[in-house]
């Protein structure tokens, strides 16, 4: 099992990048930059790139909808040259309120997107000449208004021609995809109790089909870590986080996290925090976080409990064990655990 991290998303880059390059020093193989509404996640990795040796830099993710394929390849490939083949593309479809709202773009076909930019940043990036007819049209026919365009190939010879490519994904149709024809699945607010339940059938649907030269599908999920004796009340930082993806990422019947939630069997409590957020009680919806859904997402506690959690998420099928350290030292926290796997 390999080790990463998510970059710190809401202090200053610099600062985050200087602590991803200390926890590289720690043992870390992977550091994954967040995007939504924010800093744009390339300058930030081509910023560790350069800040960074050895440890790999991916997105997670770069949605389908405010890029071409074309610009995410291309992206991709920029990044793998400057940091000397670490790059991991993490894409997906986002949701409709930061797709819709944020870059004015109708939340349409998310999962023939997904997979029509995977497809096409593989060709890109092997230096094929791209002429492709789908949901984006490379080149423009002129049935459509297209006039000057032609095929065209990558101008770039990249360090790879094959770049690992992570699909950000929870509902069963893009699990499946992810498990078909990615690399690597994105899940969030993972809990591995309840994964093979919830994404089993899917993922075995997805594997059924998958070309075996992909080889096996890797999974990044993890939490919070902390250890130690008081280490359990580290799980309540994580109420703010599921209470906004729960109660505030969409509206009624249109949140993927809120059906998660459900899915894992809190459809009771899923339904109370939904109602304090979006009615403002942020609070309240917070407090109706069940204590025991934030222990299935976090590792967090004594160090053999710590360790047992580790080994939870490993027999779920977890191949890189994405961690947030919460403590004074980080770094040291990253060593202890690297130790163990």
């Amino acid at each position: 099992m390999e080790l990463s991290s998510p970059l710190a998303y809401a202090e200053d880059p610099r600062t985050a990048a200087d602590r991803a390059a200390a926890l590289e020093t720690a043992g870390l193989d992977a550091v994954w930059v967040a995007e939504a509404y924010g800093f744009d996640s390339p300058t930030i990795m081509g910023y560790l790139a350069a800040r960074t040796e050895r440890m790999r830099i991916g997105s997670a993710i770069l949605n389908v909808y405010s890029r071409t394929p074309a610009l995410i390849a291309q992206t991709a490939a920029g990044l793998d040259a400057i940091s000397g083949g670490r790059a991991l593309l993490g894409v997906g479809a986002s949701g409709p309120q930061v797709v819709e709202g944020w870059h004015g773009r109708l939340y349409d076909r998310p999962l023939g997107r997904a997979r029509e930019v995977i497809q096409l940043s593989r060709r890109i990036w092997r230096r094929e000449v791209i002429e492709h007819h789908g949901i984006t049209d490379l080149p423009v026919p002129p049935e459509k208004g297209g006039t000057l365009g032609k095929p065209l190939k990558l101008l770039n010879h990249p360090v790879r021609d094959t770049i690992p490519v992570y699909l950000a994904a929870l509902g069963p149709a893009s699990v499946r995809t992810a498990a078909e024809i990615a690399d690597g699945w994105l899940p969030f607010l993972y809990a591995p109790e309840h994964a093979e339940k919830v994404w089993g059938p899917a993922l075995a649907e997805g594997r059924a089909t998958r070309d075996p030269a992909l080889g096996p599908l890797q999974v990044v999920a993890g939490g919070l870590l902390a250890i130690g004796d008081d280490a359990a009340a580290v799980r309540d930082l994580m109420r703010p986080t599921v209470a906004l993806y729960v109660g505030g990422m969409g509206a009624p019947g249109r949140n993927f996290y809120f059906d998660l939630i459900c899915s894992y069997g809190y459809e009771a409590a899923a339904a109370v925090i939904q109602e304090h957020y979006l009615a403002g009680r942020k609070k309240d919806a917070e407090a109706a976080v069940p204590a025991e859904l934030l222990e299935q997402l976090c590792l967090a506690g004594p160090e053999g409990y710590v360790r047992d959690r580790v080994e939870v998420f490993r027999e779920s099928g977890v191949t890189m064990l994405n961690v947030t350290p919460v403590g004074p030292d980080p770094a040291r926290l990253i060593e202890h655990v690297r130790s163990w796997l």
